[in-house]
């Protein structure tokens, strides 16, 4: 579908993809919890139709599967640049992917068939419980796991069992919401797979990739996909991926991802808000 923005959304389009990209970059995860938002209020889509109307629930399905598209392309961008430095594994990447690819497809077809106001609010408490992670400090068995993990782990008979369900389960929740699920993939990588902290980040980059373009396919079977908005994102992204890359292997984020996670609540908090309507009606 064709989106008509002016040139001051347009703008907001790829600065919207500038932050988008940096985070993806930088911790491997958090552009679609922006994203989502940013296109919604920041750009100024959600205003485009009557509240509470058809074309409302349209619009909020278009900003999913469009933003799955940008979030999937920019991922797969930033994991190319990681991948220069040495922090991806491509072997428990494509484990991890394929069957999260079968998940997506699943996911999104679900994600389709409820409304968009409903899927929003639902997607605020994905966004608060990714949050709250998120400020846990590090378990003393994650620091021990990224101390004694190599570059490289095998993908091992014993390993391919915990990675090829944990990546279905994480591609259906990718689809349904339109995320790419960066900030589940990481912890997962580290648990299933073995890997180190920064290598979870950049082989995350794979799957959020994939999880998004596939989700995005499906949203646009139904026509819920506007490439001209996606393209500016991506713009954006190429640009904030190569900075937050660029700081993700020498700088500590800790601090990053707690600053992240508080705002990442406070948007929660508003999208529930502007989408509360959506479950009074059932109640």
């Amino acid at each position: 579908m064709y989106v008509e923005l002016s040139l001051i959304q347009a703008l907001l389009a790829v600065v919207s993809g500038v932050l988008v990209g940096f985070s993806l970059g930088l911790i491997g995860g958090g552009g679609s919890i922006l994203a989502i938002p940013l296109l919604l209020y920041f750009v100024g889509l959600a205003y485009e139709a009557p509240p509470h109307s058809a074309a409302e629930s349209y619009i909020d399905h278009l900003v999913i599967g469009t933003t799955a598209l940008s979030v999937g392309l920019n991922a797969y961008l930033n994991s190319f640049m990681h991948y220069r430095k040495g922090n991806v594994s491509l072997r428990n990447g494509v484990a991890f992917s394929l069957p999260g690819a079968a998940g997506a497809v699943t996911g999104a077809y679900v994600g389709h068939l409820v409304g968009g106001g409903l899927l929003l609010f639902m997607f605020s408490f994905v966004m608060i419980g990714i949050a709250l992670t998120m400020l846990k400090s590090k378990s003393a068995g994650v620091r021990e796991l990224e101390e004694r993990v190599t570059a490289g782990p095998k993908v091992t008979t014993s390993r391919l069992v915990r990675v090829i369900p944990a990546g279905f389960a994480v591609g259906v929740l990718s689809g349904v919401f339109g995320i790419g699920g960066g900030f589940l993939i990481v912890p997962a990588l580290m648990y299933s797979a073995g890997l180190t902290m920064i290598r979870a980040i950049g082989t995350s980059l794979m799957a959020v990739g994939t999880f998004g373009v596939t989700s995005a396919a499906t949203y646009a079977l139904f026509g819920e996909l506007s490439l001209e908005v996606a393209f500016l994102y991506l713009m954006g992204g190429l640009v904030g991926g190569y900075v937050g890359t660029r700081l993700a292997s020498g700088l500590p984020n800790v601090t990053l991802k707690r600053l992240f996670a508080l705002v990442v609540i406070a948007v929660a908090f508003y999208i529930m808000y502007q989408n509360f309507y959506a479950i009074s009606a059932l109640l």
